[in-house]
């Protein structure tokens, strides 16, 4: 059980980073907020999965491949680039349920991953994509809440009303004061710090429901991705200036380095591609295409999910009901009606043409 506060807001609480244990095995916070991120983003993209052209059933294998390759590039990228925290203990790499998953080799892992799965089940690329990088928002707004219950990812100190301080932050500085020196990070471990995993959920989560308002009008296949490559990379470039436990190679911030490269790759993709098809006067989305609406259309078909003329013409051929029997017998028999009338008038005017002719031979006779 570790205590935190938010002084100038006069809030304090207990935490325990263990939601419930069965046995001997714990259950952590941290695990249960990234499964819930994870469930909601691919709620997410199931029932948003046809607006961008993608079929859900081979999305399943895409989502499997990158979250088995998002777990381990997040554990490679973070015991890589702390390499002296599992030299002596190389069996504690494979541990991960109370945290050690840095997020960006989560994203490098499942965008390779998910990647090749694409191209093996021949799903279109940049739409996954685009599903993704909205999915990922959504698993980041709520996976960094785990970062709350484990008191960790703070920030430098600050005086803004929403510091916080816990008992376990001020051990962590002080036991890294060198470390922070040698970095040229002046910290006061007895001061309130910034929430960081605070600012970039909030951010994550913003950006969701604006990229989701977006998608609806983007340009183009991949747009959202890279918009979505640009707008979490701007946040972690300056938050991750904030924070005291950044990963390093060398004296650079290697998250910080890498959201800044993205940032500028993706403003100058998004410019370049929007130039490049400036003048085409029809729609660049695969969702859009003949392609995707008649594969879409021959699925729903062969889910039975048929139009509702095709349901009243196929009801109307089908005669297997008793009502159906009755009404063609009774059909039938006025066909039969209809047809001796027919035969009846016909051998009446026969008749009448007959006595007609006698009668006219008479009479020339008489007159003869």
């Amino acid at each position: 059980m570790n205590s935190i506060s938010f002084p100038k807001l006069g809030i304090e609480l207990n935490l325990n980073n263990v939601a419930f244990q069965i046995g001997d095995f714990q259950v952590y916070w941290y695990g249960i907020l990234i499964g819930l991120g994870l469930i909601l983003a691919i709620l997410y993209a199931y029932r948003n999965s046809n607006r961008f052209g993608v079929d859900n059933d081979r999305m399943f294998e895409v989502i499997i491949g990158g979250l088995i390759g998002g777990i381990v590039g997040a554990r490679l990228y973070y015991v890589i680039f702390s390499w002296d925290m599992y030299k002596d203990d190389l069996l504690s790499i494979f541990s991960t349920r109370s945290g050690g998953l840095a997020i960006y080799g989560g994203i490098i892992g499942a965008l390779l991953v998910g990647g090749l799965v694409c191209k093996f089940r021949k799903v279109k690329l940049a739409p996954m994509f685009d599903l993704a990088g909205l999915g990922f928002l959504i698993g980041q707004g709520i996976g960094r809440w785990g970062n709350f219950f484990n008191i960790e990812a703070y920030g430098c100190n600050t005086n803004l009303p929403w510091g916080m301080f816990s008992p376990k932050i001020q051990s962590e500085l002080y036991s890294k004061m060198d470390y922070l020196n040698s970095i040229g990070m002046s910290v006061d471990p007895t001061q309130p710090v910034h929430p960081t995993f605070l600012y970039e959920s909030i951010w994550c989560l913003a950006g969701f429901v604006l990229l989701h308002i977006y998608s609806k009008r983007r340009k183009f296949d991949g747009e959202v991705f890279l918009m979505y490559l640009a707008w979490y990379g701007f946040e972690r470039c300056i938050v991750e200036g904030l924070r005291t436990d950044s990963l390093m190679l060398g004296p650079i911030r290697v998250s910080q380095l890498l959201a800044g490269v993205l940032v500028v790759l993706a403003v100058i993709a998004i410019i370049l591609i929007r130039r490049k098809y400036a003048g085409v006067d029809h729609s660049l989305l695969y969702a859009d295409s003949d392609e995707w609406k008649q594969w879409l259309a021959k699925k729903q078909e062969s889910e039975g999910k048929a139009a509702p003329a095709e349901k009243i013409e196929q009801q109307a051929v089908s005669e297997d009901t008793p009502v159906m029997q009755e009404n063609v017998q009774l059909a039938e028999q006025l066909e039969t009606v209809s047809t001796d009338s027919d035969e009846v008038s016909t051998k009446q005017e026969n008749q009448s043409n007959t006595i007609n002719e006698s009668q006219e031979e008479q009479d020339d006779e008489s007159v003869n």
